[in-house]
């Protein structure tokens, strides 16, 4: 068989191509630390790792979620401690101006002191993120929630949704609370507040203290509301409403100061004392904290308090029982709002702990899809080393091959 020179050539440079683009390739997945350069190198393999990929860039939008919820919601943290804080001020304030002691000046100086409070309050329920997006306005949040009327009335405007972010592929976490649910709630269970109406043209001056829970098993406890409805100087009676609306009406019974009054068939006990007006007309209703019947506005509250605080009483007896009947259903609400108030924080201080949870959760997935990527596409470099040898020395034998073939001729035997 008779060999060309041009076929010798030929092959020799094939030869010399093939080894040089396998030194290459090694070379190219020593430089760039991967085993798969190219899809052709390991189609399967490259295949797999791109839906890897996918997984880690999923991965890693969820945890940028949750750098938001935890913004947001350390916030919202920060703002319900300081509205915590403004509330139990609030109440110590009124402490003092129960003292029977103040002057109706004393009790001027305290009304400025829970306006400030009030205001703070305010304040702080039309927080921002810093953003210029309110922290309790639901889905409404390009505008103040809460706005306040000439009257100095405040009204809640946002919704009662909770603005919420995907923080992994299957948990959507509530990252803003409504305002509504905060300052305008109490918890479930909060108990009874009491309301006193006394007559303004009669000379009635009863006060309660109270009221108190006696059984909280007894039926209708929680959900019935109740009306002390005195009908002269010496005598009252109860009116039951139940939850649908119905009222029942039980017998006239004597009164006399510093009574204890129990109502729901034992499961609440309140005291009375003072003096009914003897024409009748005063009334005492005991609501459900958080029953439609009673005020669960924060707001509503220190309005309350600031204007009986500004009311002269010196020498009347009348308005001396508004005074203490006002302090003590404040309070008490004071009390439900503020335990509301915790309550939430408490909520958001769990989603925090939550967060922390998932991305201990999160970090140990992306170390697993790293190690699946680095397993499918990562180049091992003692393997790839000897490889490079190898096709090093290949292509050298190629090359000195060619070397000496090209320089073979007939004319040197001659």
């Amino acid at each position: 068989m008779r060999i060309s020179t041009v076929t010798m050539f030929e092959q020799s440079v094939s030869s010399l191509n093939r080894q040089q683009s396998d030194f290459t390739a090694v070379g190219q997945q020593i430089a760039s630390g991967r085993r798969v350069v190219n899809p052709s190198d390991d189609p399967q393999a490259a295949s797999q790792a791109v839906g890897v990929a996918q997984s880690i860039s999923i991965t890693e939008q969820y945890t940028d979620s949750r750098v938001s919820a935890r913004n947001a919601l350390s916030q919202e943290e920060s703002v319900l401690n300081s509205a915590s804080q403004a509330i139990s001020s609030a109440k110590t304030l009124l402490v003092q101006a129960a003292n029977g002691t103040l002057s109706d000046a004393d009790r001027q100086s305290a009304a400025s002191e829970l306006e400030g409070m009030y205001n703070t309050l305010l304040g702080q329920a039309n927080a921002t993120d810093g953003n210029g997006s309110y922290l309790f306005g639901g889905y409404q949040d390009d505008a103040p929630p809460f706005v306040q009327d000439p009257n100095g009335d405040v009204s809640y405007i946002g919704d009662s949704n909770s603005r919420e972010e995907r923080i992994d592929a299957s948990r959507l976490m509530a990252v803003a609370d409504s305002g509504d649910a905060i300052f305008n709630s109490v918890p479930s269970g909060a108990g009874y507040v009491a309301t006193a109406a006394r007559d303004p043209s009669g000379d009635g001056n009863v006060t309660f203290t109270g009221p108190s829970r006696l059984d909280a098993t007894a039926p209708g406890y929680g959900e019935d509301a109740y009306q002390i409805n005195f009908l002269d100087d010496s005598s009252y009676e109860v009116v039951t409403t139940a939850p649908d609306g119905t009222t029942s009406t039980g017998p006239a019974q004597g009164y006399t100061t510093g009574q204890t009054v129990e109502l729901g068939g034992g499961a609440l006990s309140i005291t009375l004392e003072g003096t009914p007006d003897p024409a009748g007309g005063d009334s005492i209703e005991v609501n459900p904290a958080d029953g439609a019947g009673a005020n669960q506005d924060v707001f509503a509250t220190l309005k309350s308090a600031i204007d009986v605080l500004k009311t002269p009483v010196d020498g009347d007896p009348g308005r001396q029982a508004d005074l203490e009947n006002t302090i003590a259903t404040s309070m008490r609400e004071l009390d439900n709002s503020l335990d509301n108030v915790l309550t939430v924080r408490a909520s958001v201080g769990a989603r925090l702990n939550e967060l922390d949870v998932v991305d201990q959760v999160s970090n140990n997935r992306m170390l697993s899809y790293e190690q699946t990527r680095s397993d499918l596409v990562d180049l091992d470099y003692v393997e790839a080393i000897s490889e490079y040898s190898l096709r090093q020395v290949g292509l050298q034998a190629a090359q000195k091959s060619f070397t000496d073939i090209q320089g073979m001729s007939l004319f040197d035997q001659l």
